[in-house]
């Protein structure tokens, strides 16, 4: 047998399809021989109806004779295809009343289905097997691969998982997933149950070839893992040379969490008085609280007693069997997964795309910014894609002046306000809270809608989303797993510990009758026969706590981040928006604030060092000035926004006595002087006076009056 050229692979068909594609996606390897003169497609010689494997894997093409090729040619030429009306139809349906012909190709422009299992048999598109659909789902769903929106309804195109009724696919993206994954690591993508899922997959025509999967196959692929991990990962690094700074026998030494190894603090970001001392990142801490998820079963490849996809594939005796399939297509399954690896400002200037150039005018009383606000934003007449002016009223001033204000500082503000709103609960990672006054005034719509708005016109994220509240809107609350963190009630929160620190069967049984009319009320009493029911009882009160008791606000609040489409951006590219919304933006360092501004008119040398100076001074901790000072002072916001600054933000110099921020510019004006220390002196004055005067206005806004209705007397 001769290898095969490339140009002759291009200038001859397939014997069987009479085609000269080389798509080993759709139609398998193309192969051609020179010995014969001919070309052929594997899945057209796999699928043919009459022709067997009778060679050894190395004679022939793929284990077919020769003579038995020419012969299946033979039989085909004499056979009319159903669907081009051409011969050479080699494939026939399977179910004997049909006598439907087909080649390959146009079974699969019919959507025919071609089971690469066993005697290899083709359904018509009129005999094919079809999923039954368990349940109705109202709402376009993800595929699990891609992530872009499918209608949850079983076609050709379209089908389930049989072991996760809530995980959907596109037919090609399982495809490409089966061929770069290969038997053994070919799974459902949120159970990982592998016989159940591989069976019927192979049932619903996906091929699945018997080879290791293609990133195994890669040159170092793992090289990685043999390079420790010397960075801080903890929420706030307190170290002023950064994460990645690392000095051993001190406190700004790296320790490695002892579960994973994957993650690590600084001793003192972490309060660790040694290295010694163990530590676990928080995401071994919560596999460590669920003991469910430590003891999950494995799926093996092959099961003694039943017979599964891997018996059939590795054991049973077949006719043909299913070579491996070429490594071309992990390219494919790359560019699939870089298609959502999109950055976060890129996204939100897409979003932007849709804001209008008609102006909206927000008449904002900084003494009631979230009052205000509401006011505009519930207003019939406000429109969320005009493009938003903020101007300032003072109601005490006797003319009622205004003043232009900066749209970035009032969403900024407006972030702030909701951060500490009794629509969220939590010290710094939030949740939702039950609120019945909010509830009936729509106020969690709003909340939603506010956060929408800033993210989409240039304003902060948040930043203060729990995991499990993020997780509920990007994946669904029935694929979220709320932790003991997210229970911000104490009593709640000690019932949970005592439970799931019960020692024995009796201590657990008392634990459970101390507290037997709470959980009679919230439904989660059950019948506990063993210790291990335990951690059940737990799962179930904090999913009722966390998430059904506030399921109302959070369908409000979903609502509410539909505006402009954010919602369906969140759960396309969940992981871009989860580091906006659950985490606070990195500290600002001297060069990230140096490179924001650009000089603007005539620069002056000497005070642009100053300048500079100045900055790496803030940095060192010589000035009582910090660089979100002066963020704020030139541009209204404590933190870059993620969609960025607009107009961006520049400085120039004059020849005045103070620094003048102007808000609504993003400028920032630097006092000219003769040396270094009268410069900064000024600076911290005019900055620092400044702010002073704006935390004096902010502490005489109207405090938030919602009463708090969350108790379970409220709620029922």
């Amino acid at each position: 047998m001769n290898k095969n050229k490339p140009d002759n692979s291009k200038s001859l068909a397939c014997v069987f399809c009479r085609k000269n594609d080389d798509c080993p996606n759709k139609y398998g390897e193309k192969k051609t021989y020179e010995k014969w003169n001919f070309s052929v497609h594997y899945y057209c010689l796999l699928m043919s109806s009459g022709i067997w494997q009778r060679g050894k894997e190395e004679e022939g093409v793929y284990g077919f004779l020769v003579e038995d090729i020419k012969k299946e040619v033979n039989r085909a030429s004499k056979l009319k295809c159903t669907v081009c009306k051409k011969n050479g139809a080699s494939i026939g349906c399977v179910v004997p009343q049909c006598k439907r012909s087909y080649h390959f190709p146009c079974g699969l422009q019919k959507e025919c289905i071609f089971q690469f299992t066993d005697n290899f048999a083709s359904f018509c598109w009129k005999h094919r097997p079809v999923q039954a659909i368990t349940s109705k789902y109202r709402d376009s769903l993800p595929c699990t691969i891609c992530l872009e929106f499918i209608e949850p309804i079983p076609s050709y195109n379209i089908l389930q998982s049989p072991c996760c009724k809530n995980a959907w696919f596109h037919r090609d993206c399982l495809q490409v997933q089966a061929i770069n994954a290969g038997v053994y690591f070919f799974r459902c993508t949120l159970c990982n149950n592998t016989d159940i899922f591989q069976k019927e997959m192979l049932r619903m025509g996906i091929h699945i070839p018997e080879k290791d999967a293609s990133w195994e196959l890669e040159e170092n692929a793992y090289e990685e893992l043999l390079q420790s991990h010397d960075r801080c990962d903890v929420r706030r690094c307190h170290c002023k040379e950064g994460r990645d700074y690392n000095e051993p026998n001190s406190k700004w030494e790296v320790k490695r969490c002892h579960c994973c190894g994957s993650s690590g603090t600084h001793l003192a970001c972490s309060s660790l008085q040694s290295c010694e001392q163990n530590w676990e990142c928080l995401d071994c801490r919560r596999i460590s609280y669920n003991p469910d998820f430590r003891k999950a079963s494995k799926h093996p490849l092959a099961n003694s007693t039943n017979v599964t996809v891997t018996d059939c594939l590795l054991e049973e005796s077949s006719p043909k069997l299913p070579r491996q399939s070429p490594g071309a297509q992990h390219k494919e399954l790359l560019r699939q997964g870089n298609k959502f690896r999109r950055d976060i400002s890129t996204i939100l200037v897409e979003l932007g795309a849709q804001i209008k150039k008609k102006a909206k005018r927000l008449y904002i009383n900084k003494a009631s910014v979230w009052k205000s606000a509401l006011e505009q934003f519930q207003s019939q007449r406000f429109n969320p894609s005009c493009t938003i002016e903020v101007v300032y009223v003072n109601e005490n001033e006797k003319f009622g002046r205004e003043h232009p204000g900066s749209k970035q500082e009032f969403l900024s503000h407006l972030m702030q306000h909701l951060e500490t709103s009794p629509l969220f609960e939590g010290p710094l990672s939030k949740n939702l809270t039950l609120n019945s006054q909010a509830l009936k005034e729509n106020l969690y719509y709003e909340a939603g809608k506010m956060l929408a708005i800033s993210l989409v016109h240039g304003g902060p994220a948040p930043g203060f989303f729990s995991e499990t509240l993020f997780n509920c809107l990007a994946y669904g609350p029935e694929n979220t797993l709320p932790i003991l963190d997210d229970v911000s009630d104490f009593d709640v929160a000690q019932i949970i510990i005592k439970i799931n620190t019960a020692a024995n069967l009796n201590s657990l049984n008392s634990v459970i009758n101390e507290c037997y009319s709470y959980l009679e009320v919230i439904g989660c009493l059950r019948l506990i026969t063993t210790l291990s029911d335990k951690y059940m009882l737990v799962k179930d009160i904090l999913f009722y706590h966390v998430i059904k008791r506030v399921q109302a606000p959070f369908e409000s609040f979903k609502q509410g981040l539909k505006t402009l489409g954010v919602l369906e951006k969140i759960q396309t590219y969940p992981e871009v928006f989860y580091n906006i919304l659950c985490h606070k933006p990195e500290n600002l360092s001297a060069k990230i604030l140096s490179d924001l501004f650009t000089v603007q008119g005539l620069p002056d040398v000497q005070t642009l060092r100053f300048w500079n100076s100045y900055l790496q001074a803030i940095e060192d901790g010589k000035s009582a000035t910090t660089m979100e000072d002066i963020l704020i002072f030139a541009t209204g916001c404590s933190s870059i926004p993620p969609a960025g600054f607009k107009p961006s933000p520049s400085i120039e110099c004059l020849h005045i006595d103070f620094p003048v921020g102007n808000k609504c510019n993003n400028c920032l004006a630097l006092p000219i002087t003769n040396t270094y220390k009268e410069f900064q002196e000024n600076m911290d004055f005019a900055i620092k006076d400044a702010l002073r005067l704006e935390k004096e206005e902010e502490s005489r806004s109207l405090p938030w009056t919602l009463k708090d209705t969350s108790n379970e007397e409220m709620l029922l």
